[in-house]
């Protein structure tokens, strides 16, 4: 919602609407947003029951800038308006000027890959480094926001443009690597694109601990640097594409450089969780649900180990 948020406050003031108590299930969870500006909506709160109320509240509170707290379910003022999964949500609907300090805060600190705290009760909001929050005070509503995960992919066959291209569409910040490469950018949307070598193209991007490594250079000079380049970084996902018989081999290249067991045991090779396909949108959908696992720690990562 940081972009969203940006372009609306560019245009005048904006409307945001924050999950911030669910009972009984749901479909999103606490925390999250829709912001609406000038001539713009982004987001969703549940599959499509609620959204356009959510909508007129906040278009009101954008015009007289008085924050709501919005029911929907049990205990609602609008029992016309039916969720089909029977949950409870509050909202909180408020309005952001465009020059208001806490969310220019927390656009800066996207800017610079930092975990922020959000707290806003409606009227009163701060935003700080997340290691530098207060506790929120009585009736408001705090918020982490961490950097927006990214996915940095080397390699330039069929299979790494798949896998950047989904990556991309998947809301990764995503930039492929390809040293030496074409001079022209592949036509991927949203991928950015570095021809430089793998030293440089990795201190410039940045791997830090929201960004995942998808190795799939099928050039094993190029492999073995951006696994040198990665393992030791604060990247929590290195995946790399190639033969498990070949494993060994370069695991045993990569302790010769120096690189410490406890970085080696980062490596998930082969890459991406085990689907059964071999085509390269299938690789790329194994890839990005196992960076997606990897990030929510979810069981198919044991099953995978196993």
């Amino acid at each position: 919602m940081r972009p969203a948020l940006a372009q609306a406050l560019a245009h005048g003031p904006a409307g945001l609407a924050t999950i911030v108590s669910l009972g009984d299930g749901g479909p999103r969870p606490v925390g999250t947003q829709m912001v609406f500006g000038t001539n713009s909506r982004a987001g969703f709160l549940s599959g499509g029951c609620i959204e356009a109320d959510v909508e007129a509240h906040a278009r009101a509170a954008m015009a007289d800038g008085r924050p709501r707290r919005l029911v929907y379910g049990e205990g609602s003022p609008w029992p016309d308006i039916r969720l089909l999964c029977g949950a409870r949500i509050e909202i909180l609907v408020e309005r952001i000027a465009p020059d208001d300090a806490a969310a220019k805060t927390l656009l800066d600190l996207a800017r610079a890959r930092v975990p922020a705290a959000w707290i806003s009760d409606g009227q009163r909001r701060l935003c700080a480094p997340l290691a530098e929050a207060a506790p929120a005070w009585p009736g408001a509503f705090a918020r982490r926001f961490d950097p927006p995960p990214r996915l940095v992919v080397f390699g330039g066959d069929p299979t790494a443009l798949a896998v950047a291209s989904l990556g991309a569409q998947s809301g990764f910040q995503t930039v492929l690597v390809r040293p030496k490469g074409p001079t022209a950018p592949p036509p991927l949307a949203g991928v950015a694109y570095r021809r430089d070598d793998v030293a440089g193209a990795a201190a410039a991007v940045g791997l830090d601990a929201w960004t995942a490594v998808a190795v799939c250079g099928h050039d094993e000079a190029v492999d073995h640097q951006a696994l040198l380049a990665a393992l030791p970084s604060a990247a929590p996902y290195v995946g790399l594409l190639g033969a498990r018989r070949r494993l060994g081999e370069r695991l045993d290249r990569l302790r010769a450089a120096g690189v410490a067991e406890q970085d080696l045991r980062k490596l998930r090779a082969p890459i991406g969780l085990d689907l059964g396909g071999k085509a390269p949108f299938e690789v790329a959908v194994a890839v990005i649900g196992e960076i997606m696992a990897a990030r929510h720690g979810q069981p198919a990562l044991a099953r995978r180990e196993a």
